[in-house]
């Protein structure tokens, strides 16, 4: 028996397909439209005038691929920039970030903050958090009506209804219900994501050819993370973010890792572990609360110059990472990888032990063939996966069929 899509439903899905094109494409014609979705030319016209007509979308130049096409000039669509916006907020290891991002993807207002987040009170954390957005929201540039949703991510582990920091490495606080909480207190819908889950959904927009059906997002920091897409679904547990490939057991007994365990693939591979091991410290040692990038940086170099415990050290991390992902591999077979963070430029170093160790397990069996990309700066990337998230949540949610910007914008952004 086949099940019919009700007519609204439909319309929503295409104008949902309309947008999403534009947004990947940067400002294609109405042909490329059709060709992206394989919606109908007359289709893709209807939905196209309401889009203008709502001020979503705005007709301009088309971009370079079709302005190069012979014949008649093609006009191009493009995503009105003054539709809506979204807010990213971005918690890591003594670090703060916040961005206010327009329809159209640009940055139009940050700002940063150093925090002492291993030492915070749990009050102050969240007084912290809430202050930084306060304060690009009662900037004289930015039209708060317009910010329709927050995307707040976090080091660690969050819930499954993207509410909460269940655990997170950065701060010995735990459960708290960021989203809630913003919520309250600003009246914006928000999300409490993943920081690695962030950094997979931005690959898959920034290069879907690679990152499509299954990859892997592996944050190489101070922490050690992951961001895994199977079959074109962002990997979540039955209770939490999941993704914690930096707790899995590489050495059981071994290295004692910042969460308190030991033989974590983190207490061998995470800048920290990194570090105590080219300082020859036992593995007993407490881990350093942080490392600067430029430590970290200048730790590789010296391992490139010669050949003692600061190679050793990357060795080491290789291996743990190797192993890692060799058992990875053998339950969901081999996927394209990106390497991300300040110990992604220090890849050459930890490639060699890496991809041995990989060829010892029963994952291992196409190791040459697994290919590796490495971003040495994942703020970039974490930022963008949130911003993707929850312009997304507009595209889909808020801009639905018949609502206005801006007035039909502020009638529905409770809507979460």
């Amino acid at each position: 028996m086949s099940v019919g899509i009700r007519h609204d439903d439909l319309r929503r899905r295409n104008r949902a397909m309309v947008i999403a094109a534009v947004r990947r494409a940067g400002r294609p014609s109405r042909t490329e439209i059709a060709a992206t979705t394989g919606l109908s030319h007359s289709t893709i016209s209807a939905i196209s005038s309401d889009l203008i007509g709502e001020g979503i979308l705005a007709e301009g130049k088309p971009s370079e691929a079709g302005a190069l096409k012979r014949g008649r000039p093609q006009v191009g669509l493009g995503l009105n920039p003054e539709a809506a916006a979204v807010m990213t907020v971005v918690l890591s290891l003594n670090f703060l970030s916040v961005a206010v991002i327009d329809y159209a993807g640009q940055v139009i207002s940050e700002e940063q903050r150093r925090l002492d987040t291993l030492t915070m009170s749990r009050e102050a954390l969240i007084g912290e958090c809430v202050a930084i957005v306060r304060r690009r929201l009662e900037d004289p540039d930015i039209d708060v009506r317009s910010v329709a949703r927050i995307a707040l991510a976090i080091q660690g582990i969050t819930d499954t209804e993207a509410r909460a920091m269940l655990w997170s490495p950065i701060t010995p606080q735990t459960n708290i219900a960021f989203a809630d909480i913003l919520e309250a207190e600003f009246g914006i819908p928000a999300t409490m994501e993943n920081d690695c889950n962030m950094m997979a959904v931005a690959l898959r927009w920034r290069d879907p050819e690679r990152y499509r059906d299954d990859f892997i997002a592996i944050l190489l920091s101070h922490g050690i993370g992951m961001g895994l897409v199977l079959k074109g679904e962002l990997f979540t547990g039955t209770h939490s973010s999941g993704g914690e490939f930096g707790h899995m057991i590489h050495r059981p007994g071994g290295a004692l890792c910042r969460c308190g365990r030991r033989g974590c693939v983190e207490a061998y591979a995470g800048n920290y572990a990194i570090w105590r091991n080219a300082r020859q410290l036992g593995e007993d040692t407490e881990p350093v609360a942080d490392v600067s990038d430029a430590q970290m940086r200048a730790l590789a170099a010296t391992a490139r110059e010669r050949d003692g415990p600061e190679r050793e050290a990357y060795r080491k991390a290789g291996e743990a990472l190797g192993y890692g992902l060799g058992s990875l591999f053998a339950l969901i077979d081999p996927a394209p990888v990106a390497m991300v963070g300040v110990s992604a430029a220090a890849f050459d170093l930890i490639e060699p032990a890496l991809r041995e160790a990989i060829a010892q397990t029963a994952g291992g069996q196409h190791s040459k063939s697994i290919s590796f990309d490495t971003e040495p700066n994942e703020l970039p990337l974490i930022r963008e996966g949130c911003a993707m998230r929850a312009l997304t949540f507009v595209d889909q949610e808020i801009f639905a069929p018949g609502v206005q910007t801006k007035a039909g914008l502020a009638a529905k952004k409770n809507v979460a």
